[in-house]
């Protein structure tokens, strides 16, 4: 009777040492899953980054031309300015 009592024991012994063990494959597995996904979350995002590190110094050089021509811009309505009154003063004198 000991016998079979002990070889129960096993088998319940048995089967629930398989079930740990299929539960820690599915979690190896699931954790894998999660490193794979970090993994491609990190490239991603250092993607990002260079992107954005682009970006911002396409920025910087479209800003300091916008500038250029903004000051451009101004040097020219000034110039003009000062021909339109040279050419009133001349039509002044001639009048």
């Amino acid at each position: 009777m000991n016998d079979g009592h002990d070889e129960a024991g096993l088998a319940a012994a048995t089967d629930r040492f398989d079930k740990a063990l299929s539960r820690l494959d599915q979690s190896l597995a699931d954790l894998t899953g999660r490193i794979q996904r970090m993994k491609r979350i990190e490239v991603d995002t250092q993607r990002l980054v260079q992107e954005r590190a682009r970006l911002a110094t396409e920025l910087d050089k479209t800003s300091a031309r916008a500038k250029r021509l903004d000051d451009s811009a101004h040097d020219v309505s000034r110039r003009l300015v000062e021909a339109m009154e040279t050419v009133r003063a001349v039509l002044a004198k001639t009048e």
